[in-house]
């Protein structure tokens, strides 16, 4: 996510932190980076210009070139900006209504509207212990209504049904009474989009938003279209109340432009990015995280979030006592190491939250190749049960069946079974340690952490 920012922006600030002082023209020269960096990132010209300006007045105000560390304070100085430009904290939404409350979401056509309606009912069921339907009002896009269906079902949100023939505003009302006689805690309303913008889509989200009068109306942007995103946001805001904004399909850009435009241009906070195509792959937005994973300093609060809630503890249990007993760590665990690693978003994305990597040389992180563990997981599911249990059964005949049957070589078999060797003999070694026992306290402890409360009940 924002490599190409990324990479220039911390390029760029590699060489202001290797000098001892800093001079005016030093700085001026570091700002000129700074700003081609942004610009080349598809950053909006006017946001590029009033950031730049910012961190130069700064820097030469608070005294950088005099600093003994004047690096280091550009950089800070560079990250706080960045943290400003994209609004200061996470701006979450706000449901503080007699419910249901209701979500509006809007957006062109192509930009990942209704996954984004699944993927925040799953959000909120999963983080906020919300009750949420989900309705689609989009009766001119072929099977829109059936596409959500199957989705609300896949994040297991209550589907109000519509049909194609009824009038978006007839099937918002419905739905909203629908959903206070379930007792539905949130709403979330889908509707059409359009190829670009036209009175005729403008005209009836703006009756929809009438009907409605959602708490809170959604911006469904993709941040592939770089400043565009920013320009057609504000559209939508000049003709709708928005309330935030939602950049879909943040995993793939690789620019950022888009990221760091949309609140300056309009006015209007970035609440959640879309990282995935699974329902589970929203993040909700933090402006300081997201700022230390662009100048490579990771993001180490979102990485243990993300443990803390895609880890299998059972599964963790079961391998800490299996070593803790003297039993091997075999090629089952190994896979379900692996397979864990993928429910956290893949390699990639675990590097990039975690501090230094992102600033690793490309032929360094080449090393963590995504398709070298699927290549593993795949051998691995050739194998026999037994197999798996006792690798060293595996000889030269199995090793053939096993690349004839994953598609792969023996090669790779050959290492697969060193890299599980490597594995082993560190598990071994943290458990002669004590590591294992701090491992299953630190599980322990995860396991009896309090709860959310769901809606309705009290502690005792």
């Amino acid at each position: 996510m924002f490599e190409n920012l990324s990479d220039r922006l911390t390029n760029a600030l590699r060489s202001v932190s290797g000098r001892g002082r800093l001079t005016s023209d030093n700085i001026r020269d570091s700002v000129r980076q700074v700003r081609l960096a942004l610009l080349e990132a598809d950053v909006a010209l006017s946001v590029v210009r009033e950031f730049t300006r910012d961190v130069q007045e700064r820097a030469i105000g608070q005294g950088v070139a005099t600093s003994l560390d004047s690096g280091q304070a550009f950089v800070k100085i560079v990250h706080e900006e960045l943290v400003r430009l994209m609004g200061e904290a996470n701006d979450a939404l706000n449901l503080a209504v007699n419910p249901p409350a209701v979500v509006l979401m809007a957006g062109l056509q192509g930009a990942g509207k209704t996954a984004t309606v699944a993927k925040l009912a799953r959000f909120l069921k999963e983080r906020e212990r919300k009750r949420v339907a989900v309705v689609s009002t989009d009766v001119y896009r072929p099977a829109a209504i059936d596409q959500l269906e199957t989705l609300a079902r896949e994040a297991q949100a209550r589907f109000v049904p519509s049909a194609a023939d009824e009038a978006p505003t007839a099937i918002a009302q419905r739905a909203i009474a629908d959903a206070r006689t379930q007792f539905d805690d949130v709403l979330i309303v889908d509707t059409a989009g359009r190829l670009a913008i036209d009175e005729q889509m403008m005209a009836e989200i703006k009756a929809l938003h009438g009907v409605l009068n959602p708490i809170e109306t959604l911006f469904v942007v993709d941040a592939m279209t770089g400043q565009d995103a920013a320009i057609t946001a504000k559209a939508f805001h000049d003709a709708l109340p928005l309330t935030g904004v939602v950049l879909t399909k943040a995993d793939g850009d690789a620019r950022g432009g888009a990221a760091l435009s949309v609140r300056a241009v309009t006015g209007k906070p970035i609440k959640f990015l879309g990282v995935g195509e699974q329902t589970d792959a929203l993040e909700a937005f933090h402006p300081d995280r997201i700022a230390s994973r662009i100048l490579g300093m990771g993001d180490v609060l979102t990485l243990i979030e993300e443990a803390e809630r895609k880890v299998d503890k059972r599964k963790a249990v079961r391998l800490a006592k299996k070593v803790q007993r003297g039993q091997r760590f075999d090629l089952a665990d190994f896979q379900d190491q692996i397979q864990q690693m993928f429910g956290m978003g893949g390699v990639d994305a675990f590097l990039d939250k975690m501090p230094g990597m992102g600033q690793i040389a490309q032929p360094v992180r080449d090393k963590f190749d995504e398709r070298e563990y699927r290549r593993m997981d795949a051998i691995i599911n050739s194998m026999t049960p037994q197999e798996r249990r006792y690798p060293d059964l595996i000889n030269g005949a199995r090793k053939r069946r096993i690349a004839a049957g994953s598609g792969t070589t023996i090669p790779d078999v050959n290492r697969l079974l060193k890299q599980h060797k490597t594995m082993q003999k560190t598990v071994k070694k943290v458990t002669r340690k004590g590591g294992m026992q701090r491992m299953m306290r630190g599980i322990e402890a995860m396991q009896r952490a309090p709860q959310a409360v769901p809606r309705g009940r009290r502690r005792r």
